[in-house]
């Protein structure tokens, strides 16, 4: 569809500067735009882009004030990012939606499937599952015995969701994520060998949740592993048996939680962190990247470093150790004229 700069400042509340019969028809960077394109201004420091963007329209603060010639159409508004968020969330809710259920699905006959289902080719929905309304099932995806699924979620092709596990509604499940896998648990014997300990526990995630690619949440040993309302959890994430994680934590790439840690709500938990196992995190928590909790943290702290420290200690202590290599040539100089002195 094509929209004109009229009709975008219309939905937006903006101000027109420039042809307002200008067309556009999808989205664009400011510094990739291309003719047809809407782009967007939000951080200053690419605001030499306006200037030489081919975008047909570009979304401003109304604050903007150009210090040069800009040949596209400017649409000024109160919030831009505000703005590009909702018309990202405009567009794609004109993408076509895919339905039915497709022949080469294998759906057991006990399973209960919603109204206005998509279920892909080659799914499996096993007994006893129940899936709610306008739920969408890519293929190849796994849905396990007995199984619950809440009204509008979302599985993309791949997702393996293991027996008696709860999947709340209005979740995404990205390509690849296993949900209920065994936890890692076994119990060392006296030959050497190992012990399986039985996984008899479940995943529950609640509503609104967003779990990524490749990512794993493991079963509980009893009792549940749980993701609150709100989680937004990325790519290639661990998440260990008994888990606990707090309504509106978001977690980046390659976080690994082992076994029954809990997560606060509201945490900020950056990339490649590592939480050791009965770990309490309170709520309101931000934790820098390639951390490594081995202990409790309370409410509202921040943490960065292996072992992780509070954040104004780790930058105090970073201004010491970055400079540890001049140091250490320092002191093997001082030593040698020490013991010049005592000769």
């Amino acid at each position: 569809m094509q929209f004109t700069a009229e009709m975008i400042a219309g939905l937006l509340g903006g101000t027109v500067v420039g042809d307002k019969n200008v067309t556009v028809s999808t989205v664009s960077s400011i510094d990739g735009g291309k003719s047809g394109s809407l782009a967007y201004l939000t951080n200053p420091k690419y605001e030499q882009y306006i200037y030489t963007t081919e975008a047909s329209i570009v979304l401003v603060d109304n604050s903007f004030e150009p210090k040069g010639d800009i040949a596209a159409t400017l649409i000024k508004v109160e919030n831009v990012g505000q703005c590009v968020l909702n018309l990202l969330e405009m567009y794609n809710a004109t993408r076509p939606r895919k339905s039915g259920i497709s022949k080469l699905a294998s759906i057991s006959e006990s399973a209960a499937i919603g109204d206005d289902c998509y279920i892909g080719d080659f799914t499996v929905v096993e007994q006893g599952a129940k899936v709610g309304k306008d739920v969408q099932i890519y293929p190849q995806c796994y849905i396990g015995d007995n199984v619950t699924i809440g009204d509008g979620t979302k599985i993309y092709p791949g997702v393996k969701i293991y027996e008696g596990c709860v999947v709340g509604s209005n979740c995404i499940l990205h390509a690849g994520a296993v949900i209920g896998a065994d936890g890692f648990g076994f119990a060392p014997k006296e030959d050497g060998t190992f012990a399986k300990i039985p996984q008899l526990g479940n995943v529950i995630i609640e509503d609104n949740v967003e779990i990524g690619a490749n990512t794993c949440v493991d079963r509980a040993k009893t009792d549940s592993t749980i993701i609150r309302q709100g989680v937004k959890l990325d790519n290639l994430i661990q998440i260990g048996h008994n888990v606990e994680i707090g309504a509106n934590t978001v977690m980046s790439a390659q976080v690994g939680i082992a076994g029954t840690s809990k997560v606060g709500r509201n945490c900020f938990v950056a990339g490649q962190v590592g939480i050791a196992d009965h770990v309490t995190i309170g709520n309101e928590v931000k934790i820098g990247s390639k951390s490594g909790i081995d202990k409790s943290v309370g409410d509202g702290e921040i943490r960065f470093g292996y072992p992780a420290l509070p954040g104004m200690q780790y930058h105090r202590s970073f201004a010491v150790f970055r400079q540890l290599p001049d140091m250490s040539v320092k002191l093997r100089e001082l030593d040698k004229r020490i013991t010049k002195l005592e000769e």
